[in-house]
């Protein structure tokens, strides 16, 4: 047995040869690219102690003298080693696919074959949608590449590591929490490690279409609409022809990219063929970019969101946003969402509830989770995990953080339904965090102009039922939005009598209220945990909620019941977060109905 384990580890060892391949910016859109899944069953590994790279003073071990004899190629003794060990599903997380590493923090890592054909000179780019959280990744045992972050997509080109037949890839993936990271150290949601989301090989021509974005002008030229186009190739390279295509609009204009490889243009279009994008009325044009006999296609709808004093517009008209918080969860038990069928069932609940408008939270969710919303009528709310206490003076941590939300940007800033990027949750107020977060507002501003910018604040301060919102934030924002938890962690059965002092001319959102309740625990209104309270909490919040000046919108916490581990008590918790209006079984508590009511009237 000790053998065998040392030639596991070595095993490992030789598929870290460092060479690094080469790392690219995020490619947008990759629905639409020419791809391979690397989806299914992966082998696995579980390194406790950091065998397979470090020893104990953090040094790259070299094993090879473990062995009595050195294998001809590489993948012979990895052939050996991860055949022999257990599968499991990717994307998915390890904490549900396998009872032993349920509360497990640390090491894993995963391994696959694939065949590949090389298709002239085209390159090929190996894409991971989300790696929790931060993870290395080999190809034939040279090194593709590193990335941290857990919630947001990332690609390598390997072409120069692959070879025709087969292939394999390994994938160190490392889910322990540090005070440096991303969210820090102490978070309310589950750790879920693993390879969470879609894996893909893509091919891709040598100069390709990296990024575009096509938005609605928020100004008009009398009875025309203008539409923004831009584009980034991947090289800088000028000259290429761009032809962009809205077939049903019958829009079709054809550009040169730059010196840059890039192009910025205009199209216009007469105010009244275009149909705005809305919740009544979720209309999507398909898109065609075509660039040197490649086409990249999309559903891409226009609107407008603006503020206007405390009034949120959408496409010029006030909107409420009735809203609901839900995190990456699947709809039935724990685990990590990450599948359309997943997006679609929670999203059917969000609608049966009356909501138009959710908010993904505390980091970005999967991108068919932000596809699926956008066909069914549903605003977002879209942010990063900086969550309660980020170490606010690390320059890292800030950069950390800046990426996570390019990335998130990058990704989804063609999804016509997200209309506010969120750059924070709960975080205590000091000098350094409003240094941290006024520098990540300025960013997204930097980044995308078309979208309303805010974060979840806190109550500073309350007596005699008035309470008092003061953040230094305020002048960063296009929303005031904030949690509070009146009936449950403060003030129970006191909700209705609450006044607000919110001294801002802006639009309030309140991200977050609610409470505690096990589904089918029955009993007085005055009983914790039990339905009835939680359907009373609801009903006195939404008494207070009508008194507030200026609401525009609410998220109450949470869709469903979610799993964390600082939630222990036994019998009614048992490691879940308990404040859903749907179980973690998907049945409705009473505040379901007290919500959906509510909604129905405004």
């Amino acid at each position: 047995m000790m053998k065998r384990t040392m030639v596991l580890m070595a095993v490992i060892a030789i598929a870290m040869i460092t060479v690094l391949a080469q790392e690219i910016p995020q490619v947008m859109n990759v629905m639409s690219r020419q791809s391979l899944s690397l989806n299914g069953d992966w082998h696995y590994l579980v390194d406790v102690q950091e065998e397979g790279y470090y020893d104990y003073r953090m040094k790259p071990i070299d094993w090879g003298f473990m062995l009595n004899a050195k294998p001809q190629r590489p993948e012979d003794l990895i052939e050996y080693n991860f055949d022999a060990a257990p599968t499991m599903r990717v994307p998915g997380d390890w904490n549900t696919q396998d009872e032993r590493l349920f509360f497990y923090e640390g090491t894993v890592w995963l391994q696959r074959y694939f065949d590949y054909k090389p298709q002239g000179n085209r390159r090929a780019l190996l894409y991971f949608g989300a790696v929790n959280y931060e993870c290395h990744v080999y190809v034939n045992g040279r090194k593709a590449g590193h990335h941290v972050g857990g919630f947001t997509p990332f690609n390598f080109d390997v072409t120069d590591l692959l070879h025709e037949g087969r292939n394999f890839v390994i994938v160190k993936v490392d889910n322990k929490r540090s005070v440096s990271a991303v969210p820090t150290l102490i978070f309310d949601w589950w750790n879920y490690g693993g390879i969470t989301r879609d894996v893909l090989l893509m091919s891709v021509a040598p100069t390709y279409i990296e990024n575009y974005s096509l938005q609605l002008d928020k100004g008009g030229r009398g009875k025309l609409r203008m539409l923004d186009f831009s584009l980034r190739l991947n090289h800088k390279e000028a000259g290429h022809k761009v032809t962009l295509n809205i077939p049903e609009l019958k829009l079709k204009k054809t550009f040169y990219t730059d010196a840059n490889g890039g192009v910025d243009g205009q199209l216009s279009i007469s105010q009244s063929k275009l149909q705005l994008w809305s919740p009544a009325t979720p209309k999507l044009y398909k898109v065609e970019i075509e660039m040197d006999g490649e086409t990249v296609s999309d559903e891409i709808g226009f609107r407008t969101i603006e503020t206007q004093g405390k009034q949120i517009l959408l496409n010029g008209e006030p909107i409420f946003l009735k809203g609901i918080s839900m995190h990456e969860e699947k709809p039935y038990g724990g685990g990590r969402a990450n599948s359309a069928e997943d997006a679609r069932t929670l999203l059917s609940w969000v609608k049966e509830l009356g909501c138009n408008y959710v908010r993904l939270a505390h980091y970005p969710h999967n991108e068919y989770m932000v596809r699926e919303a956008e066909r069914m009528g549903i605003m977002v709310w879209s942010e990063i995990p900086c969550y309660w206490t980020i170490d606010w003076t690390n320059e890292d941590t800030y950069q950390n953080a800046q990426r996570q939300l390019s990335d998130m940007i990058v990704r989804d800033h063609n999804r016509v339904n997200i209309i506010i990027w969120s750059i924070a949750n709960e975080t205590p107020h000091s000098a350094e965090r409003d240094h941290f977060l006024g520098r990540l507002a300025r960013f997204a501003r930097s980044q995308d102009s078309t979208r309303l910018i805010s974060m979840a604040m806190e109550v500073t301060s309350a007596s005699n039922y008035v309470n008092r919102l003061h953040d230094n934030m305020h002048q960063y924002v296009d929303v005031v939005s904030f949690n509070q938890y009146i009936g449950w962690y403060r003030d129970v059965n006191d909700a209705a009598k609450m006044t607000w002092e919110i001294p801002y001319d802006k639009p309030v959102i309140v991200s977050e209220f609610g409470g505690g309740a096990k589904y089918g625990l029955h009993g007085e209104k005055n009983q914790r945990w039990t339905e009835e309270f939680q359907e009373n909490l609801y009903r006195e919040n939404i008494r207070m909620l009508d008194k507030i000046d200026g609401l525009a919108g609410t998220t109450p916490w949470i869709l469903k019941d979610f799993r964390s581990p600082r939630r222990v008590l036994t019998g009614i918790q048992d490691y879940y977060n308990r404040k859903g209006i749907f179980s973690d079984r998907g049945e409705k508590k009473l505040a379901f109905y007290v919500l959906r009511d509510w909604y129905r009237g405004k």
